[in-house]
């Protein structure tokens, strides 16, 4: 059983390029080790991930490219990886966390989790294969809502729509993880590899197309006055003015 951790509480674990990096290169290498029959992703703290770091992201908003492809090298590790991967949501996931969270197996929630996609809040569109991802377990018309309106998902919504597998009151919940992720280490390996393999391929068929297009559209973006704007208000605490420039 691997466990990995993000680990950055003091600013509810926000993600730069060297993490997801990181996090990508251990899901890979979990692919050759015999002692990993189970992945655990989940964070430290009061929350899963905040997302990628606004304060790195503004003081070198020439280079946010950087945390997009590792957080697309870790999206396409939780789905290529012929183990099960289990998503422990703590608290917040948001942006690229809350992407690598909804691509993972079996996703179990906190009870006071919720999981949102900023990105539009900063003058962005989706990415880490949200916008396939998402769509695929909820439907077109939530998915647009995340997206487009950045608004929260609660836990229990999120359980009653089908974006995770498992809700469980805050106090119960490590008991929750630790006994899925013990029986999916104990499970038949081999059809968990094959089970695995058949519903991406049934549901994600369009996963690589999706982004490949969010990597161009999110290249694009970068270079608007409405990015530099939303980081901006972000780190000034106001409300963001977007000029579509």
């Amino acid at each position: 059983m691997l466990w990995l951790t993000f680990d950055r509480p003091e600013v509810l674990n926000a993600v730069n390029g060297e993490m997801m990096v990181a996090l990508a290169t251990e899901l890979e290498g979990a692919r050759a080790r015999d002692d990993v029959r189970v992945v655990v992703i989940t964070g430290t703290g009061a929350g899963f991930s905040a997302g990628a770091d606004m304060a790195s992201l503004r003081l070198a908003p020439e280079h946010p490219v950087e945390t997009m492809d590792g957080a697309n090298r870790v999206i396409r590790a939780v789905v290529g990886l012929p183990k099960p991967v289990l998503a422990a949501v703590n608290g917040i996931a948001a942006g690229v966390a809350c992407s690598a969270a909804l691509a993972s197996d079996i996703i179990v929630a906190a009870e006071s989790a919720a999981f949102l996609l900023p990105f539009s809040r900063i003058g962005l569109m989706t990415d880490g294969g949200s916008s396939a991802s998402v769509a695929a377990s909820i439907g077109r018309a939530r998915a647009m809502r995340m997206a487009l309106l950045g608004e929260p998902m609660t836990a229990a919504d999120a359980l009653a729509c089908g974006l995770v597998t498992h809700v469980a009151p805050d106090e119960e919940f490590p008991d929750l993880v630790a006994r899925l992720a013990r029986r999916l280490a104990s499970g038949p390996t081999i059809a968990q590899s094959g089970i695995k393999k058949a519903i991406n391929a049934a549901t994600l068929p369009h996963l690589e197309d999706a982004l490949t297009r969010e990597h161009a559209g999110q290249q694009a973006l970068f270079t608007t006055r409405d990015f530099t704007e939303g980081l901006d208000a972000f780190a000034e605490g106001r409300k963001p003015v977007f000029r579509g420039e």
